[in-house]
């Protein structure tokens, strides 16, 4: 098998995206562009993948660590220049490269390797990957002669009228061979308003050279969209979007309204799950077969188990069982863990905890930094008061325990297995199982105290 390399290009600053974030790293559907066209290219089986970055360029490979090696493009002097800077990783060696730009979030697998396909099938130097634009205004056009090879690329302002008429256009994607690419990128001048070395013109010195040069046209224009600006950063995300929704739909997932749903790219989503309208799924969120999400909820990062139902709540960073009950309004924050047939009712949150299978908290409590066993009972407006201004510490919540309502529970404590909890009680001290703790003063009636209070006025 030929040996296979690529180069992504992610060295330009990306001045029209007006941000501090380098322009390669914005992300679409969760995951920065430029590690969407890694991870695609990945897919082809790769001998080498190079990365070329300049600005930003910590900042890139933290991003793609462990997925790419890298080479520095000091100035920015071209894409032919930034090329040119893998020459001592891939300068010797025999086979094919790909050229991938990192700002092309949309590109597929299976597009680049039909290109690498039809490049070893007619045996070219360079294969272009075209497609066809409805308005092509603005991009380089491919000349055909009658035989089907690319006789030019002309660039829109160099058009004439006749070669504007073309809707076939150059998507800046290329499978060159990988001598004939560094030979001839020592060639190319950068006589041009620029003074910059363009890629494209390794395509004219090997034109006149004779050397075979072949384009390969995709039927998708929108794969090959590039993300230069906010508006267009905009539109792959829609597009993307579609196309995970798409996935999972097709893979037996119920979207309500896929318009108003928000997948990322890592997510996985079992069958029969239902996703109701303006829910937002981030991250390498896991959602079992059979669940309800939504509407309008966010879970980012979570494990979520068969036959959980939740609804207009935030859940971060978590495991959730199954047969869950979660919301409306609730919040699992970071770093908790929740059992089969549990309840999270409106208005709990959960912080840093487990709680075990079966355990309610129906309603307005908040449960930070605890341990609660199964079968507990939480009533409504019970705080784990975990915090005293300096520390975190921890309340142990045995199995049965029944925790009366507007109770706070000052840790360190350990309520012991089925003790009770009298409603209204504030417990600084551990409670033993099976006793009943009653943590408030006695209930004392003034009579007649209001005709009194009325004298005094």
């Amino acid at each position: 098998m030929t040996n296979r390399f690529a180069v992504i290009l992610a060295a330009g600053q990306g001045t029209r995206m007006k941000s501090n974030l380098y322009k390669v790293l914005h992300p679409v559907c969760g995951k920065p562009m430029v590690e969407h066209v890694v991870d695609q290219v990945t897919q082809l089986n790769m001998n080498k993948l190079v990365t070329v970055v300049g600005h930003g360029a910590d900042q890139v490979q933290s991003s793609l660590a462990g997925k790419t090696d890298f080479v520095l493009q000091e100035k920015q002097l071209g894409t032919g220049h930034a090329v040119l800077q893998a020459e001592g990783v891939l300068g010797q060696e025999q086979g094919i490269t790909l050229v991938v730009c990192g700002d092309t979030p949309l590109i597929q697998s299976r597009t680049l390797e039909a290109l690498i396909q039809e490049h070893e099938q007619k045996q070219a130097k360079v294969t272009i990957l075209t497609a066809r634009a409805t308005d092509p205004t603005g991009y380089g056009r491919i000349v055909r002669n009658s035989s089907g090879f690319v006789e030019k690329i002309v660039e829109h302002k160099d058009a004439t009228e006749e070669e504007r008429e073309i809707k076939e256009i150059n998507t800046g994607v290329y499978c060159f061979d990988n001598q004939a690419l560094f030979h001839a990128l020592k060639q190319v001048s950068n006589n041009n308003a620029q003074g910059e070395y363009y890629l494209p013109d390794v395509i004219g010195i090997l034109k006149s050279q004779n050397e075979v040069v072949v384009a390969y046209q995709t039927d998708n224009f929108e794969e090959t969209l590039g993300v230069n600006d906010r508006v267009q950063l905009s539109e792959a995300e829609r597009i993307m979007r579609r196309r995970i929704n798409e996935l999972h739909m097709r893979n037996g997932v119920t979207i309500i309204n896929p318009e108003q749903t928000y997948i990322d790219t890592d997510a996985i989503i079992g069958r029969d799950t239902i996703i109701e309208p303006g829910t937002k799924i981030s991250g390498k969120t896991v959602i079992a077969e059979n669940c309800v999400i939504g509407p309008h909820s966010e879970i980012t990062n979570c494990q979520i188990g068969n036959g959980t139902v939740i609804r207009q709540s935030v859940a971060e960073k978590s495991e959730i069982g199954s047969d869950v009950q979660v919301g409306p309004f609730a919040h699992i924050r970071p770093d908790s863990s929740i059992s089969d047939e549990v309840k999270i009712g409106n208005f709990v949150e959960v912080k840093k905890s487990t709680v075990g299978k079966g355990s309610k908290a129906s309603h307005l409590t908040y449960i930070g930094d605890a341990e609660v066993g199964s079968g507990v009972n939480i009533g409504c407006g019970t705080i784990t008061v975990n915090y005293d201004g300096k520390n975190k510490f921890l309340t142990k919540i045995e199995d049965g325990v029944f925790v009366g309502c507007n109770s706070n529970l000052i840790a360190p404590v350990t309520i012991g297995k089925n003790a009770y909890i009298a409603a209204g009680s504030t417990i600084t001290e551990d409670v033993p199982g099976e006793a009943l703790s009653i943590a408030r003063a006695r209930q004392v009636n003034k009579e007649n105290y209001v005709q009194k209070l009325k004298h005094n006025k």
